[in-house]
């Protein structure tokens, strides 16, 4: 799953990025989410199924370096297994190609060399942006306009007056908050600065973390015009370069790109109205230090054996259901953005909704509901994702199954869907983010430890699952799945439909504006 501060290092190569998440589309009519008794599918799906393509998976990915990274032999063969074991239950399957480049900052090094020597380490203590400029510099760093104090509200670096005193030749250390990164950057280098630096804001914010290394984007390719090293560090580690008096820092941003060929898998039911279309999607692909068992084995996994299941029972849908399996999700949801650039406005309203599931079994997890009526953290998607929100809600209550709500924040494949005004919706059992007490009471599990202690490490193997959790996930997945398809009500869209048009390969869900 491509979450929140996402730390490996890469961006694709575009001109072009698509704004902020949004809101409820206007005019779209709402799904109306019949009462489908669905039993029979969540009885089939269990754990024994999810665990032999879970078992598959991991076979792949020890047979081919320990990853299935999109690009990798291990994606290809992860892609054939689930292609031919569709196609042999009926499938219609398209294949469908695309390409981005990969930027690796691997390497790169953020060193104090005055008034002391401290090396801080490359993704522990501080990230290169999105469109930063590389090369080495060494100059003093300057503060601008920060506020350590009470609530730190902060326009550091948001406005030209900020810049006053600035020497220029020096490196700008500025405070996140206020306006976009792109804007403070592009205010220091029009001031001299040589470098930019900018830090955490330290301050609490639902939904989000305002204290630790975060991912940021300068919003454009084009910020490569003026190409000084630009990163973000914690609000730690700016504290204490603020304080530092006679600071002098290095800066030594590496980029390497490399190019990557890779493929989404599409595999439709042959029966279903194809004007009302149910996309049920999850990512493929693992990140290259581990296997991706539970990110996104489990996701794969659940749709993998609900399609299997549908088959086995001879249910034929009245709306066409299209399991998708995402290639590129890692590095920046790439195969989603590309699958939905590449529909028509006449097909975007054919998109009755989008279902997706990422991260299914947290070992120390929990049960999140993608928050689509905005009651939880204030986002809602568009016209009809309350109604998905909904169907979980209530499929977990009838359980006696504690659930939350969880942000769209974009760090999923639901984002390019909910970005052309489809519908969407989904599951996560969590990933890096911290378990509470009050958490342990509905889940049971362990505080102070990460849902999954082991994502985006080479330890997310097959032990790294829950599989009383993962079945729960998995029998929710399948009975919203064979909800939406059953449904009558009109289609997601307007008479004009809406389409993103320019695919842009550059598109970072998980990566912050401000």
């Amino acid at each position: 799953m491509n979450h929140r501060t996402r730390r490996r290092g890469t961006i694709a190569a575009s001109a072009v990025i698509i704004g902020g998440l949004t809101v409820a589309a206007v005019g779209a009519p709402a799904l109306a989410a019949p009462a489908t008794d669905t039993t029979a599918l969540t009885d089939a799906v269990t754990a024994a199924g999810l665990q032999t393509h879970l078992a598959a998976l991991q076979a792949i990915a020890d047979a081919n370096g320990g990853n299935r990274a999109a690009g990798t032999s291990g994606y290809e063969a992860s892609l054939e297994y689930v292609k031919s074991t569709l196609e042999a239950a009926g499938y219609l399957t398209t294949v469908q190609p695309f390409s981005y480049e990969l930027v690796d900052y691997e390497g790169s090094t953020l060193t104090q060399t005055a008034p002391g020597e401290v090396s801080y380490a490359f993704v522990d203590d501080f990230y290169p942006m999105d469109y930063t400029g590389s090369g080495v510099v060494e100059a003093a760093v300057q503060a601008v306009d920060v506020n350590l104090a009470g609530d730190r509200a902060s326009t550091s670096g948001c406005e030209t007056t900020d810049f006053a005193n600035f020497v220029e030749g020096s490196i700008a250390l500025i405070q996140r908050g206020s306006c976009d990164f792109s804007v403070k950057a592009a205010n220091a280098v029009a001031e001299g600065a040589v470098g930019v630096i900018i830090f955490n804001q330290g301050n609490e914010v639902e939904g989000d973390d305002r204290f630790g290394v975060f991912g940021g984007t300068l919003g454009s390719s084009t910020w490569t015009a003026t190409p000084v090293p630009v990163v973000s560090t914690s609000f730690e580690v700016g504290e204490e370069l603020v304080g530092t008096s006679g600071l002098v820092v290095e800066m030594n941003v590496v980029t390497n790109t490399t190019a990557i060929d890779t493929w989404n898998l599409l595999a439709d039911t042959p029966t279903g109205r194809t004007d009302r279309t149910v996309i049920v999607g999850a990512h493929l692909d693992s990140v290259p230090e581990g296997p991706g068992i539970n990110d996104n084995g489990s996701g794969t996994a659940a749709l993998l054996e609900t399609a299997l299941q549908i088959d086995a029972l001879g249910i034929e849908t009245e709306n066409r259901i299209r399991f998708a399996f995402w290639g590129g999700e890692e590095d920046g949801l790439q195969g989603s953005n590309y699958y939905v650039s590449q529909l028509s406005k006449a097909e975007i309203k054919q998109h009755a909704v989008n279902l997706n599931f990422d991260m299914l079994g947290s070992p120390n997890g929990g049960r999140f509901i993608y928050d689509g009526d905005g009651d939880g953290f204030g986002t809602t998607g568009p016209n009809g994702s309350d109604i998905v929100e909904s169907v979980f809600e209530d499929w977990f209550a009838s359980r006696d199954l504690a659930t939350e709500p969880t942000a769209f924040d974009g760090r999923s494949d639901y984002f390019a869907f909910i970005g052309a005004g489809i519908p969407a919706g989904g599951l996560f059992s969590g990933a890096e983010d911290i378990k509470t007490a009050d958490q342990v009471v509905l889940y049971g599990g362990t505080a102070g430890v990460a849902f999954d202690p082991c994502y985006h490490q080479p330890c997310d193997t097959i032990v790294n699952i829950d599989p009383v959790l993962f079945e729960q996930m998995a029998d929710a997945a399948a009975h919203a799945t064979l909800v939406f398809a059953e449904t009558e009500s009109a289609v997601n869209g307007t008479a004009k439909g809406k389409a993103l048009g320019q695919w842009s390969p550059a598109f970072k869900g998980d990566r912050a504006l401000r």
